[in-house]
């Protein structure tokens, strides 16, 4: 009869109350174990965290995280290149169509099949496309991927992360995050590999950079906030926002372009990247007035990359500002003149993005002014948005109405309210 279970910290509060409980009806003891699979232990952040801050921001504990385990370092303690940080170097857009190199493709086994198979005849009602399945699902094909990457895409992928472009799903980034989630890769290996790229001439700083700030300093940011702030964060609804999700978050079936495309893309590949995510899908949700569990059970039911541990924090924190400042201090809510200096979608979109009001104003326009109507009052002591709130404090009363009900007959429209 064994005497006490062991287990690796599990990826959320659900699954480890689901192990404690079932231990105790066994009468055992259990004890976890701090996950490898991480650069940064839980007791690390939070002796981080409880070190008389004020906020938790991500800079300093990147920042933190390069000195600690050395990364892109001087031998004097300052940052390789003289700079912590090229993300300015890093919001380059297409002028005319891109042709990235393609992803991997993954020949599936006869494990992988079976449950294509499987899934399709227990759960046919169930959204997305199976058959487009083409993730790694084993350690060599999880080893594949990461050298696809850094030889093919990573020096591009700092100019470009942020860019957006109808139909290309998947552009310069490094589709990683599914097997670094299902532990089929270690960070530190991918780490390791982006530098050596470097160091060898193949990737500049900008691009190598970029993704290891990714790898070590917002992936293990956002796992530290998840279990710092404890199991009721998944609850806190900040902007006090209910709205149902809109029903094409599932199909696609929408005139608007740019959440057509992104929709379709994540329905087809469980796969969006990560601008695609916060600042049209996240975006909308946000300025709609959609409530943070609905958003939030969506991303983690559609993408392959879903755990708990992210997901979560990335949506209720990023991009729901449901948190009440802890993930980020300004909410990430944008009209849609963002997504036409980002990508080509506004091009030849059913709407205008220069209108805010009228039948052919964008979506993104009317609600991202109502947003900032709503939310005046909840956002006048925030610095980083005293200058764009003058812009309504400047619009007359027959404007923001127009606004306001424009937006409320969008709502009830597709299904919000």
């Amino acid at each position: 009869m064994p005497q006490q279970v062991a287990c690796i910290e599990p990826g959320s509060f659900t699954v480890r109350d689901e192990i404690e409980a079932a231990c105790r009806g066994f009468g055992l003891n259990v004890s976890f174990t701090p996950d490898p699979h991480f650069t940064c232990d839980l007791k690390v952040f939070n002796d981080w965290a409880d070190d008389g801050r004020k906020n938790l921001v991500m800079e300093n504990f990147y920042r933190m995280q390069r000195k600690r385990l050395g990364i892109l370092m001087d031998s004097d303690g300052e940052p390789e290149g003289g700079e912590w940080n090229y993300d300015k170097q890093n919001r380059r857009t297409f002028k005319r169509s891109p042709h990235p190199p393609p992803p991997p493709t993954f020949k599936p086994d006869d494990v992988t099949r079976q449950v294509l198979k499987e899934v399709s005849e227990l759960l046919p009602e169930l959204y997305g496309k199976p058959s487009g399945f083409n993730w790694p699902v084993t350690r060599g094909q999880a080893l594949q991927a990461l050298v696809d990457f850094i030889d093919n895409r990573l020096p591009q992928f700092g100019d470009y992360q942020d860019a957006m472009w109808h139909g290309e799903h998947t552009l310069y980034h490094s589709l990683l995050s599914p097997p670094l989630n299902l532990k089929l890769l270690n960070p530190r290996e991918v780490v390791h590999a982006a530098v050596r790229s470097y160091r060898a001439g193949k990737a500049p700083l900008n691009a190598v950079e970029g993704f290891i700030r990714q790898v070590i300093g917002w992936r293990e940011f956002i796992r530290g906030v998840y279990f710092h702030e404890g199991p009721g964060y998944a609850h806190r609804n900040g902007l006090k926002q209910d709205g149902r999700l809109p029903d094409f978050y599932w199909s696609g079936d929408t005139d608007m372009r740019c959440m057509r495309d992104a929709l379709g893309g994540v329905i087809s590949t469980a796969y969006g990247h990560h601008i695609a995510r916060l600042m049209v899908t996240g975006n909308f949700a946000l300025i709609a007035g959609v409530g943070p569990i609905a958003i939030n059970d969506w991303y983690l039911g559609m993408y392959a990359d879903a755990v708990e541990w992210v997901t979560t924090p990335n949506t209720v924190g990023m991009v729901m500002h449901a948190d009440g400042g802890v993930v980020g201090t300004k909410p990430y809510a944008a009209s849609g003149k963002y997504i036409d200096r980002m990508s080509n979608y506004c091009a030849d979109c059913t709407y205008n993005m220069n209108q805010r009001v009228g039948e052919q104003a964008c979506p993104f326009n009317t609600f991202y002014w109502d947003f900032l109507i709503r939310n005046k009052s909840h956002f006048k002591k925030n610095h980083r948005m005293r200058m764009i709130l003058k812009h309504v404090e400047k619009m007359d009363k027959q404007e923001r109405d127009e606004i306001t009900q424009q937006a409320e007959a969008l709502r009830e429209r597709m299904g919000i309210v």
